[in-house]
């Protein structure tokens, strides 16, 4: 009986799929088939919810179905990350875009991204504190036991971790161990050793003009081959986002949820508020912040459901370059430096809040000065390094804890909720990255304002 049931959930995902492979061939808009795969996977992941419930066998064995389409989604993304970086910053290097500017550049990106995730910390802590969250008189179950024996692990390896050596983890020492995606910084370590080679090309190029053009149209034939694939990809989203979501909404634990609503809602309210400052920082580079949504809006949809950064890492380049017009070099580094840089929702938002839910057991007063100046800085700065992966968020409120000498048995606590919220983080992070893109383009005049200005969201071709 229960196989029967199994087959009748996949035959209705298959009949999505194929209703969105429809909208597909009538020419409905990339954003419009994205929402609606997003609607659909919500009503349909709750139906699965209601009717056999989070643990059931039908439940469990269909979503490993559902996995082919939504986990297989994320591992072609993942593919073609590592290769989309590498050949993009070099390719940007030999097309002469990023020469003059390389150094402004970097230090724009960096800045803004360790700028916005200060401002994220501080709107982290005035949620926290509005909504008076308290660490204390958290519940602590089987799972909660389980999570916090896995941190004693991390911590070990966390606390002693110096900024020196947070900036040495960045460093490629094997620039093939990196292109595998071997460590959490490998996507940063990637793109220096793709400055380095572009640097060592216009070196080439001065003494070997031959050889340097030679190298270009490699360059320029391996850059082409790429972006086909991920174009290829992409054209895949709307599924990815239909199957991802469904596996969302069908296991989420509710009632955990519901005892953790304070804490979930504030999360929220600080995400939206950090996303609001994006907008304004947007609108005060005198750019429109109504296109900045609608283009956007299908990446944030992407990286909402999929939990990933790294995964929604092409996604995140193509609204950058084909719909905002900004140059490929600027949002690439600004995309991958994202990754594991001033990520505004799991390094910023998040451990502020859990630093200012624990400051009261650990006798510190949590509005006290000192202390928020002192955690807006411990946020900042720990901001390096922090993986593009779920998880992420767990790694940066260890650090921050662990520099505060704060309790970390916390973080283990909102296991149950966690999911739901590293969604909204994941969405913000990759928010912060292409805001950080957009302003660094407007800044060094590296944005075409004609594309940025046109209303629709460019179609994968």
């Amino acid at each position: 009986m229960n196989t029967i049931l199994i087959i009748i959930n996949i035959a209705v995902l298959l009949l999505l799929i194929l209703g969105l492979f429809i909208m597909q061939k009538k020419h409905v808009s990339f954003s419009k088939r994205v929402f609606t795969a997003l609607g659909l996977g919500i009503i349909f992941g709750f139906i699965i919810h209601l009717v056999y419930g989070t643990t059931h066998e039908v439940t469990a064995k269909s979503i490993g179905w559902f996995n082919v389409v939504g986990t297989g989604y994320m591992k072609l993304l993942q593919m073609v990350v590592m290769p989309l970086v590498f050949i993009s910053i070099v390719g940007a290097f030999t097309k002469l875009k990023l020469t003059k500017n390389i150094g402004k550049i970097s230090v724009l990106v960096i800045g803004i991204l360790l700028g916005t995730t200060a401002i994220s910390a501080a709107i982290g802590i005035g949620s926290a504190l509005g909504f008076g969250l308290d660490g204390i008189h958290l519940d602590e179950g089987d799972a909660e036991k389980a999570r916090n024996a896995q941190l004693v692990e991390r911590v070990a390896g966390v606390e002693n971790m110096t900024m020196p050596q947070q900036i040495l983890e960045l460093i490629p020492s094997n620039p093939f161990h990196d292109l595998t995606g071997a460590r959490p910084t490998s996507t940063i370590a990637v793109v220096i050793f793709a400055a380095f080679i572009g640097i060592a090309f216009l070196g080439v190029k001065r003494k070997n003009p031959e050889h340097a053009d030679f190298f270009a149209k490699i360059i320029d034939a391996f850059y082409s081959v790429i972006m086909r694939v991920v174009t290829m990809v992409l054209r895949l989203t709307p599924y990815g986002v239909l199957a991802i979501i469904t596996k969302v909404t069908a296991t989420s634990d509710y009632e955990a949820i519901a005892k953790l609503g304070k804490f979930v809602i504030a999360s929220y309210v600080a995400l939206i508020l950090m996303f609001i400052v994006h907008l304004l920082l947007i609108m005060f580079a005198k750019l429109s912040p109504v296109n900045y949504v609608k283009k956007a809006m299908p990446t944030l949809t992407f990286a909402f459901t999929s939990r990933s950064s790294a995964g929604t890492l092409p996604l995140t380049i193509k609204t950058q370059t084909k719909d905002f017009g900004v140059s490929e070099g600027i949002a690439n580094f600004a995309g991958s430096f994202g990754l594991t840089i001033g990520q505004n929702g799991c390094a910023g938002i998040y451990p502020a809040m859990l630093a200012v839910m624990v400051a009261p057991a650990a006798g510190i007063n949590p509005t006290s000065p000192t202390f928020i100046l002192t955690l807006i800085l411990a946020v900042a700065i720990s901001s390096f390094g922090v993986a593009g992966v779920g998880g992420g968020a767990t790694f940066a409120a260890l650090i921050v804890l662990s520099v505060m000498n704060l309790p970390v048995a916390i973080v283990g606590l909102l296991i149950s909720v966690e999911p739901l919220i590293d969604m909204g983080r994941t969405a913000l992070n990759v928010s912060g990255a292409m805001t950080a893109g957009v302003l660094t383009g407007k800044a060094t005049g590296e944005i075409e304002k004609e594309v940025y200005n046109q209303p629709d969201v460019v179609e994968a071709q």
